[in-house]
């Protein structure tokens, strides 16, 4: 995907082609995981850009399973970032069904990669591992429920 244009009501009934193209590639998706660092306490503009635009007209992340996973260089693992993005999934313009508990929030990402963007510490490793095992367990319920 490449870089969306800001979003625009004015041109949202005939949003830009790749607009559409990650609107239909989120609606084809059968949940979403979310991966944020956190800037000024909050997440990047980008990403609020997207769910803007997916929030709007044809909704395609409501009902979706979400997941909230973050990292950032600072002491405090996005937290106040993931806080601040689960209010916005949980919104009734957007209506994700966001996963509970499971929160992974990776602080001094620094010392836990090597050069080649690898988790290197086994305990995050895992921890991130029984997350995603969650994750893809809520999910499959909340299909069976559909």
């Amino acid at each position: 995907m490449g870089a969306l244009t800001f979003y625009d009501q004015d041109i949202e009934l005939e949003a830009p082609a790749e607009v559409q193209a990650f609107k239909q590639t989120v609606m084809d998706a059968d949940g979403v995981i979310f991966v944020t660092p956190e800037y000024n306490h909050s997440v990047p503009g980008v990403l609020e850009n997207a769910i803007d635009w997916l929030s709007r007209v044809e909704r395609p992340l409501i009902g979706k399973p979400a997941m909230i996973l973050g990292a950032t260089m600072g002491p405090l693992g996005t937290v106040r970032a993931q806080s601040h993005l689960r209010q916005v999934l949980d919104s009734p313009g957007v209506g994700m069904q966001i996963l509970p508990g499971n929160e992974f929030l990776l602080s001094a990402v620094q010392d836990k990669m090597n050069a080649d963007w690898d988790l290197t510490d086994n305990k995050v490793v895992e921890w991130l591992d029984h997350c995603v095992a969650d994750y893809l367990k809520f999910a499959h319920q909340l299909a069976a429920n559909d």
